[in-house]
């Protein structure tokens, strides 16, 4: 019988550079079954993390981008028609709880809160999913954990968890690691030198102080590496942080002759 879970496992070390205790937590409140919150800016290694995790701790990884129009169904399942007639699909909640995976919903903030209610049974002593429409009440395999992330800098009042959510959740702040640190993830995941790097970082950290006074949201990890990649691959280090840096972030003129002038102060 084939693996359902096969597609969902990770075979290869994905790498992640631990920038405090944040592994040795991790591992404890799943050896618990602590369901845990990442919370952190857009681009700072959350998924990463949660796939280091994953791999760390030999679980299948089941993940999901959660967005605005998703519904209960999407993640806990819903009956299909085919040529035999109806059947029902597991969604990826039911699928990682029935199976013992980890379940991670990406940004689950965007998600309706009618839609995250359904995992609150999941996440208190009770570890059970109703899956009403199949008339189930599915206990969570002993190995399953539920993981969520999101952006605090988007929270509104109209966009936030409901604290009955917050507080089923043990969570883990995640940041822009420090100059040195981030210069050695640029380095490894990109191939540039370590001078290249530096300068990348200095212009990232320059934008970032910019948060708030001209830009929703700083330079983040994850467009350094896009950026390095660039320089990588022979692109001009200006071009490549035009594309890879400026451009995507702001479309303010004023902002972005800033941003280039920084970039000029570099490279």
């Amino acid at each position: 019988m084939s693996d359902p879970m096969e597609a969902y496992r990770i075979d290869a070390e994905p790498y992640y550079r631990p920038v405090g205790d944040e592994i040795e937590l991790f591992e404890a409140a799943y050896a618990a079954r602590m369901p845990m919150m990442l919370k952190g800016p857009t681009g700072c290694g959350k998924s990463r993390f949660v796939e280091h995790m994953a791999w760390r701790l030999r679980r299948p990884l089941v993940t999901v981008a959660c967005n605005e129009d998703m519904t209960a169904a999407d993640l806990v399942g819903r009956f299909l028609l085919d040529a035999e007639g109806t059947r029902w699909q597991d969604g990826p909640l039911t699928l990682a709880a029935r199976h013992g995976a980890i379940c991670y919903l990406d940004e689950v903030v965007e998600a309706r809160q009618d839609t995250t209610v359904v995992i609150h049974p999941l996440t208190d002593s009770r570890r059970v999913l109703p899956l009403e429409k199949k008339g189930e009440l599915l206990r969570a395999h002993p190995d399953f954990v539920l993981v969520i992330s999101y952006n605090p800098g988007y929270q509104t009042l109209l966009k936030d968890l409901k604290q009955s959510t917050k507080q089923r959740f043990g969570a883990l702040d995640f940041g822009y690691p420090e100059h040195a640190v981030e210069v050695e993830i640029v380095v490894h995941e990109t191939g540039v030198t370590t001078a290249v790097a530096d300068k990348l970082v200095a212009i990232a950290e320059r934008a970032r102080n910019l948060k708030g006074h001209g830009l929703e949201e700083g330079i983040s990890t994850r467009m350094l590496v896009h950026a390095g990649k660039l320089i990588a691959q022979g692109v001009e280090p200006r071009a490549a942080c035009r594309v890879a840096l400026v451009r995507p972030i702001t479309d303010d003129a004023d902002m972005r002759d800033a941003l280039d002038a920084a970039v000029a102060t570099y490279f």
